[in-house]
């Protein structure tokens, strides 16, 4: 079964935001997105493509990179979905 790197994604999204002091109507505000979406990525359900990637990390005020980075590293599920 393929690996989920949703939810270690989600948590990397959720560390930068408290650490930046933003709610996740403040970080959706910033990257034009509904809070709602927020919520999904940082819940680890949301698989956000390229364009959302980029308007997240400017909104988090971090290179795509370093929120990309070492996500095999962290503890992960195994994906449910069916191929």
């Amino acid at each position: 079964m393929p690996t989920d790197f949703r939810p270690a994604f989600g948590e990397r999204v959720r560390e930068r935001r408290m650490r930046l002091k933003l709610s996740q109507e403040a970080l959706a505000e910033r990257a034009e997105l509904h809070w709602t979406y927020i919520s999904g990525i940082e819940r680890g359900v949301r698989n956000p493509g390229l364009n959302v990637l980029m308007r997240l990390a400017a909104a988090l005020e971090t290179p795509l990179a370093a929120l990309l980075s070492d996500l095999d590293r962290h503890p992960q599920r195994k994906s449910s979905r069916k191929h």
